[in-house]
């Protein structure tokens, strides 16, 4: 089917307009605020929020491996990228946001790099504390592994929570504009003090209890959602009864 000069102009009236980014609510956190200030000249461009998804995978890649070296000077490089790759994390949704570009397929890639991202951190911080401890009880790649493996089953959860409630029921808590994962900020100071052991049997510990929160996060989720269709289900069938 051809389209004339008449149907090329209607497809352009009717072609949906990206949000005005000063009327676009302020984020709520001190990076996705500056964030946000950067990508805005980048709305109207070729530069989508998949790109800059694409170079936050990129940059945290490199810093994983970088971490895994175990070389100081390389695995404070690493930790310095992984910070960088936490920032950018937020440019992608910024500019969804201000440029009407979201996506479930692109909001899927962020989490699933976001994932990825942090699962090879841990392996990398097991690779190096093993390095410069390999007399550890237990094999540091272990520790890092099952840091690593807690990590992903938090974000399959949460984004099982996310399809069945919406985002509002997998935000994270926050406090005077920092998130709990601002706390990656911290990762070249604690490779600068000879921190990542500590930091490593904090994270070993720590990720599985919080992965156990959040399971039965999600089960009370899941029965709510289960509970509420039910009564729904029972209204319409009252409704169907009185109509009769």
């Amino acid at each position: 089917m051809q389209h004339g000069p008449i149907s090329d102009i209607f497809a352009v009236m009717t072609k949906p307009c990206p949000p005005d980014p000063k009327t676009v609510p302020k984020p709520a956190t001190w990076d996705a605020r500056l964030a946000r200030v950067l990508v805005t000249p980048l709305v109207g461009t070729p530069v989508t929020p998949n790109h800059l998804t694409t170079l936050r995978l990129a940059i945290g890649l490199a810093g994983a491996y970088y971490l895994s070296l175990g070389d100081f000077w390389l695995c404070t490089l690493g930790a310095l990228l992984i910070a960088l790759s936490n920032f950018v994390d937020h440019t992608d949704g910024e500019l969804a946001r201000i440029s009407g570009q979201s996506s479930k397929i692109g909001h899927f890639y962020d989490l699933a790099s976001d994932a990825f991202i942090t699962v090879l951190l841990f392996l990398g911080i097991g690779f190096y504390v093993a390095e410069h401890h390999p007399s550890m009880a237990a094999a540091a790649q272990w520790l890092g592994g099952v840091a690593g493996v807690a990590v992903a089953i938090i974000f399959f959860l949460r984004m099982r929570i996310e399809s069945m409630v919406g985002k509002s029921g997998t935000k994270q808590a926050s406090m005077g504009g920092f998130e709990t994962e601002d706390v990656l900020y911290l990762l070249p100071v604690v490779t600068i003090l000879n921190g990542m052991t500590p930091f490593l049997i904090a994270a070993c510990i720590g990720a599985p209890l919080f992965a156990v929160y959040v399971a039965v996060d999600y089960r009370r989720v899941v029965r709510r959602v289960q509970s509420n269709t039910k009564g729904a289900a029972a209204k319409d069938g009252n409704d169907f009864q009185a109509v009769r």
